[in-house]
């Protein structure tokens, strides 16, 4: 399998390998060869592990989506939105990895890790019409650009072309293997899906009393399944290893998840956006329930905690509204322009300014401002509850540190286990 051609990765991705490295297209007796040093990879070395995997990945979910369509302009070409955007591919390159650090081949796994991102990219599209997000790496949302219909519609899609591979697996990797694939994608559809519902009800709610316990369990559904469990147990299922393996595999995965998902809720508030390539500030915006959030609230005074909930109680502003607003302060400015130029009656300029600001008021008296927004940040700071949270992420990273150290004994080292043994850290230092 060829990864020469770099085209398909955005500008500014990492490079691959350099040639003191095996890269993780090279043959299993070059990456598990005796010579490796072990240890985890750089972080220069992991962004090269998972430029290369990406590659690949891309190459791979080329081959699935359907090319020449009479449905591409309104389909398949909009599958291809959010994969082909600056990304690192993480699930395919978990998945890669897991299954090649156990002496599984390249070629058999690439399939179901392509898989793993269609899911991926198919779920943040939902995500994104869920929470009415205006930017995914740095760009207009497929929800913003083309509206809900569609960009619903070839979320919907781009899981249904996912099946075709499943399926195929029972060709190349024969039906146990492909039945226990398909068992494991089944888990974390139901899991993930069960960790969303979780999440939109606590929101619709308003509910802040969760306990971090809660917050926790929710998004090692919501998130550690879909991540870090299923990409891990596909690629040991793919490599043949026995069901114990595998547990602790998925433990490791699972607690690895969560330290994840909590760094990300600090990016959100904490990362340059150029950088983090979504909205600073998001969460605040849409209400979710974030470590922090519930950490700000449960040390806030009675009176800043009734007011918080009161502002998350309010919807983000819709696109639509903003450009009322802005159309009500163009026909305001035109008002004063005639009133100024004599063209205007005291009458009617009274009567017109009073009409304006009822519609004025509609628009804003049940969405958040960004007064509000600006309340909920400072509740956050003053609470120092983003370094609450990233403390909390540390312990997550420390305890899957620690799992992944003890299946060491059946684990040979090799550049797939230093990858994977990097993610430890990455996971709580990146910056997007």
């Amino acid at each position: 399998m060829s990864a020469s051609d770099p085209s398909h990765v955005s500008e500014g991705q990492p490079p691959t390998w350099n040639g003191d490295f095996p890269s993780c297209g090279r043959p299993a007796a070059s990456a598990d060869d005796a010579a490796w040093p072990g240890g985890p990879l750089s972080e220069g070395e992991l962004a090269g592990y998972l430029a290369e995997c990406r590659i690949l990945t891309i190459e791979e979910i080329r081959r699935i989506v359907p090319d020449g369509s009479p449905h591409g302009p309104s389909l398949y070409e909009l599958m291809l939105e959010y994969p082909l955007r600056s990304a690192k591919a993480l699930r395919p390159a978990i998945c890669i990895a897991t299954c090649r650090a156990l002496g599984g081949r390249l070629e058999p796994v690439l399939p179901s890790a392509a898989v793993l991102e269609l899911y991926h990219n198919a779920f943040l599209i939902h995500d994104d019409v869920e929470d009415r997000s205006e930017k995914r790496r740095d760009e207009p949302t497929l929800y913003e650009t083309w509206g809900m219909p569609i960009a619903v519609n070839v979320g919907d899609a781009m899981l249904a072309l996912a099946l075709a591979p499943l399926l195929d697996n029972m060709r190349l990797l024969g039906m146990g293997k492909a039945l226990r694939i398909l068992q494991a994608v089944a888990v974390m559809a139901r899991e993930s899906a069960e960790g969303q519902a979780t999440e939109l009800m606590w929101t619709r709610e308003c509910t802040f009393d969760q306990l971090d316990e809660d917050y926790e369990r929710m998004v090692a559904k919501k998130t550690s399944y879909y991540s870090f469990v299923t990409p891990m147990t596909i690629g040991a299922v793919i490599a043949g290893a026995e069901p114990s393996q595998i547990d602790d595999l998925a433990y490791f995965a699972k607690v690895l998840g969560v330290a994840f998902q909590i760094h990300d809720d600090v990016l959100n508030l904490d990362a340059e956006e150029a950088r983090y390539g979504k909205e600073i500030g998001g969460d605040l915006w849409e209400g979710k329930h974030t470590l922090i959030l519930l950490h700000a609230l449960r040390s806030a005074r009675p009176d800043e905690h009734e007011r918080a909930r009161s502002i998350l109680r309010k919807p983000r502003p819709r696109r639509s509204a903003s450009h009322s607003a802005e159309q009500l302060g163009r026909m305001e400015a035109a008002l004063t322009e005639l009133a100024a130029g004599g063209e205007l009656s005291l009458a009617a300029e009274s009567r017109l300014r009073g009409l304006f600001e009822g519609i004025r008021a509609s628009l804003t008296c049940t969405e958040k401002t960004a007064d509000d927004v600006a309340f909920l940040l400072d509740l956050v700071r003053r609470h120092r509850s983003v370094e609450y949270a990233r403390s909390v992420a540390l312990d997550r990273a420390r305890e899957a540190a620690s799992a992944l150290a003890a299946i060491g004994a059946w684990l040979r080292p090799s550049v797939h286990r230093s990858f994977l043994e990097g993610l430890v850290s990455y996971v709580t230092q990146r910056d997007r």
